[in-house]
């Protein structure tokens, strides 16, 4: 059956294959599995609108990213990517894209190079003993995380198509026979520090070298080659590792399972396993029930980041000095500090007053949330713009003398945005707890009912807006 047969493309839609560039080392042609069902279950049209893919049908969506029939212009065969990955700290050559694959590129509306990945679309030369599949629960759970992400800053890839595929999995971390979908994500880029570790294991530096040279082109809006390619390479890296768990922390956001092969090089969180957000500032808080040491706690996502970079920047050793990376490297911990007073304003709502005393509002904000066990959401809903909206459940909390500096130095503080919006005069914050998500997947999986699933996203979009202003 050919492209044209299904549907027409969008005028819009500008595909790409980039990717090809770098050759047969980086990546192995595979084929997409066959479904026995096809049921459309979440279209991201505001993404798909990004992208030039909006004006498709649903005939044509399902085509596309389920059944996976070629985008024109794009990849004429999925690619499963090729990358090695610390996993908690023990290196592992055996790992690959195991249930996925790159299917798709293009530019997006501001001429970013953007990919499509699956999740679920079958085996793999990496697939292991695994059977290539995803359950609707965890694709489910997939768009709730990245939704949430997006309405709350941070960079993140986008569920941009769920679709159910009726088959019945087993698995161990959920009552089985379950039901599988197939996930489709936007992302700018599936580059990860494990496929620079990849490479580096094998000793390929001339393939460390043109990965690094793609991922500056292509990803990073910067120039490729030059005797300053790594250190260029490993500063935006460091930048971008920063601003990422920075917003980790402001959203209170547990990823769970920051392994090298989860942290892409443009510093997009993507991967949704076990995540979690945190009810409160608590620093011990894990969303992995197999995560026994706290090693991907809350209060150590900032130190992963760190580690990780590490682990990326002894990869460049291969085609730079040490002595060039190290001045970048040592940087992190002052790019995070700034990004963490950023981000932490940002959901707040008020303007910076500078860096002293944005560092003491955040310090005394963090201390206060931490000694009291107010809810972070609730939190940062009650006090948006700097003042105290209310009444409201935790008044209490907030009389208390911990919050007493936060308060004062608060008051000097103007809003960023010019109003307040009406998502603030709600009774209650948009969260996005795990009662509440057991809660929307009961729903589905009991009745069949997505309404508290729909219902949901568009609270999260609303509560996006109110924050962007």
């Amino acid at each position: 059956m050919s492209p044209s047969s299904v549907n027409p493309m969008p005028a819009d839609f500008q595909p790409e294959e980039i990717i090809c560039s770098l050759g047969a080392d980086f990546y192995d042609a595979v084929e997409p599995a066959g479904f026995p069902a096809h049921i459309l279950r979440f279209r991201n049209d505001r993404a798909a609108a990004e992208t030039g893919l909006a004006a498709l049908d649903d005939e044509a969506w399902i085509s596309h990213f389920g059944k996976f029939l070629p985008l024109p212009g794009s990849l004429q065969e999925p690619l499963a990517l090729r990358y090695h990955g610390h996993q908690f700290r023990s290196y592992n050559p055996q790992i690959g894209d195991g249930r996925g694959f790159l299917f798709a590129q293009m530019r997006d509306k501001a001429g970013r190079l953007m990919d499509l990945g699956t999740k679920g679309s079958g085996q793999t030369p990496y697939s292991r003993f695994g059977d290539g599949r995803l359950t609707l629960k965890g694709a489910v759970r997939e768009v709730l995380a990245t939704e949430m992400l997006e309405a709350l800053g941070v960079r993140t890839s986008r569920s941009f198509s769920v679709i159910e595929t009726g088959e019945a999995l087993q698995r161990n971390d959920e009552p089985s026979p379950t039901r599988s979908a197939v996930l489709v994500r936007l992302s700018h880029g599936h580059i990860r520090y494990g496929s620079f570790q990849r490479f580096a294991y094998l000793g390929e530096s001339e393939n460390i070298a043109r990965l690094a040279d793609y991922s500056l082109q292509h990803l990073l809006n910067d120039r490729p080659g030059g005797d300053d390619a790594a250190p260029r390479l490993l500063d935006h890296a460091v930048k971008g590792a920063a601003r990422l768990v920075a917003s980790y922390m402001a959203a209170g956001f547990v990823h769970g399972v920051l392994n090298t092969d989860n942290i892409s090089i443009t510093a997009e969180s993507f991967d949704y396993g076990p995540w979690r957000f945190n009810p409160t500032w608590n620093g011990s808080f894990t969303a992995a029930y197999f995560d026994e040491s706290g090693l991907y706690a809350f209060g150590r996502q900032a130190e992963t980041l760190q580690w990780n970079l590490l682990q990326l920047a002894n990869c460049l050793t291969h085609i730079a000095p040490v002595e060039v990376l190290q001045p970048v490297f040592d940087s992190y911990a002052e790019h995070y500090r700034r990004a963490f007073c950023a981000a932490m304003l940002w959901r707040l709502g008020v303007r910076s007053r500078g860096e002293e005393s944005d560092q003491q509002l955040v310090e005394a904000m963090a201390e206060a949330l931490s000694k009291t066990g107010v809810g972070i959401d609730r939190f940062f809903f009650d006090w948006f713009g700097g003042r105290r909206h209310g009444p409201g459940p935790e008044d209490a909390g907030y009389d208390r003398p911990e919050f007493t500096d936060f308060i004062t130095r608060l008051s000097s503080y103007a809003p960023r945005l010019g109003s307040t919006p009406d998502y603030f005069h709600d009774a209650a914050p948009c969260s996005m707890l795990i009662d509440e998500v057991e809660a929307i997947w009961s729903a589905i999986a009991g009745d069949d009912d997505w309404k508290p699933f729909h219902a949901k996203v568009a609270a999260i979009r609303r509560m996006g807006e109110a924050l962007a202003g």
